[in-house]
């Protein structure tokens, strides 16, 4: 096969034209958002084709959707478009990290759970930095890490089924735990409840990801509180509101409750067997270097893991752990 020359050969505005097509789906869109006519469009995305060698969009009644070989030039695209985007705001930020910007990629729990502390400790400390946040499962982060639309990902470390070349660091684990308000009659005895203690109360149950309601289902299944009809919401101020106002219990991780387990409103319940291990933190991508305002923040983010895990909530690997590469992830992300 010929070589393409692709060092030499691709511009800029052909990597916008093929990230703008498969973004909206739509060469008449794809014209718009780039501020070109279609002819032009058109044009840009011939000489794409060209110099790849290679059909890259396939029209259909409703627009064009990109081949196998679109694809992989797309993915292309979105990479040197968000080096270049970090490079511009590393340049803003040389020697400080006192301004820039940071994109965060985080899973559901870790949002409501570590990264409000981090981000509070974050805007005292460098008011200046922009912050971006992207939530989502762990498999759609993964591909916005890869494509470097996010810097990093924060929260629980799932180990892949295959290598993917990420880092992978375990900061903390965040075990599925029974929580009570801070005054509930469970907690008037010492040491672990019993689970027939357990058994009196009614369980409002959150409703997550099918990754975390197994984990939730697991440790249910651990105590003998498998209820035939659980209140569940999705509405963790729901939650939050029944557990302070009523005699429920509830099952989650309890990172997801952080702010008022620090503030003492909430209680983990000691329970009689322990949870398995949920290890989280960070995925990286291979031989990065953090960003000043990336750094500034994992700075903020060590510091809030500490206060947790001083106040006994939240157990942290010892200090000189060092980050992982994929094909070790299931030894250093699975149960201590």
């Amino acid at each position: 096969m010929p070589r393409r020359y692709l060092d030499q050969r691709l511009k800029l505005p052909l990597l916008r034209v093929a990230d703008a097509l498969e973004a909206h789906g739509s060469l008449l869109k794809a014209a718009s958002a780039l501020g070109l006519g279609q002819p032009a469009l058109s044009r840009s995305l011939q000489e794409l084709e060209e110099i790849a060698g290679a059909r890259l969009f396939e029209r259909h009644p409703r627009g064009v959707r990109p081949t196998e070989e679109g694809m992989v030039m797309v993915r292309t695209a979105r990479r040197v478009l968000a080096e270049l985007r970090r490079a511009d705001e590393e340049l803003d930020a040389v020697g400080s990290a006192e301004g820039g910007s940071v994109a965060i990629g985080v899973l559901p729990v870790a949002a409501v759970g570590v990264l409000p502390g981090a981000l509070i400790r974050l805007k005292q400390r460098h008011p200046a930095i922009q912050v971006r946040l992207q939530q989502g499962r762990t498999e759609e982060l993964l591909a916005l890490l890869a494509a470097r639309e996010v810097e990093l990902v924060v929260g629980r470390l799932y180990a892949p089924s295959l290598p993917d070349g990420f880092l992978r660091e375990a900061l903390w684990e965040e075990p599925i735990s029974v929580l009570a308000r801070a005054d509930h009659p469970i907690l008037a005895r010492e040491g672990p409840v019993p689970k027939e203690a357990l058994r009196r109360y009614d369980l409002v149950l959150p409703t997550v990801t099918q990754r975390v309601g197994q984990e939730i289902e697991q440790l249910l299944s651990l105590l003998g509180l498998m209820p035939a009809a659980p209140l569940r919401s999705s509405s963790y101020g729901f939650i939050r509101e029944m557990l302070l106002a009523t005699d429920c219990l509830s099952v989650m991780p309890r990172l997801m409750m952080t702010g008022d387990l620090l503030r003492g409103a909430l209680r983990v319940v000691p329970l009689p067997i322990p949870a398995p291990a949920r290890p989280a933190g960070l995925i990286l991508p291979p031989e990065s270097r953090p960003s000043p305002a990336a750094a500034a923040f994992l700075a903020c983010l060590r510091d809030h893991l500490a206060e947790i895990s001083a106040r006994g909530l939240a157990d942290m690997p010892n200090s000189d752990t060092k980050p992982a590469r994929s094909n070790r992830t299931r030894r250093r992300v699975g149960p201590r």
